[in-house]
């Protein structure tokens, strides 16, 4: 994946690198290189996936490029996807192997390559969470679906491949089953 900013600014970190951060002069925690801003936003384009939509947030320990992860709308911070029913959230998809206190982009809109289990993936299926934590599978599951989401493979993705495209629109768990 070669995604570049549809709208670029001088300075930006690219989609697929992670940032160490810097310390502010009065000490506190690090916050990401300028201009960079937590919960930043920004549209980018890659020749085979076409335009997705990314946002900045904090890393978390073990995360590789593709995994599920879901994060705090207000502090940013992420976690992988755990395989608990009916956890509500905003989930996105790590671009870079961005762990614990390092900052990076997480696409939250277009065709995203998805980390997955051991499971075959039909065409234009609904994802779910899966029993391993940050990937995703097929096989439904009541309150673990990942909403705004849906694999967006054309032929079938057999077991022994490690990734699903999902065309991805501001994803999110599923909450409560009633």
């Amino acid at each position: 994946m070669a995604y570049s900013f549809v709208e670029p600014r001088a300075g930006m970190l690219n989609i697929d690198q992670t940032d160490s951060g810097v310390t502010m002069a009065n000490g506190s925690s690090a916050v990401p290189t300028p201009p960079a801003t937590l919960g930043q936003v920004a549209r980018a384009f890659d020749p085979t996936y076409g335009e997705g939509e990314f946002i900045l947030l904090v890393g978390v320990a073990s995360t590789v490029v593709g995994s599920l992860v879901s994060y705090n709308a207000t502090t940013y911070q992420t976690a992988l996807s755990a395989n608990t029913a009916n956890l509500a959230g905003p989930v996105a998809v790590a671009m870079s192997a961005c762990t614990a206190g390092l900052f990076g982009w997480y696409q939250i809109g277009g065709l995203a390559v998805i980390k997955k289990t051991a499971v075959a993936v039909s065409p234009q299926v609904a994802v779910y969470q899966s029993a391993t934590t940050g990937r995703v599978m097929a096989t439904a599951a009541s309150g673990k679906q990942i909403l705004g989401a849906r694999a967006a493979n054309l032929a079938s993705v057999t077991s022994t491949t490690s990734t699903v495209i999902v065309s991805i629109n501001r994803p999110h768990k599923q909450g409560a089953v009633t």
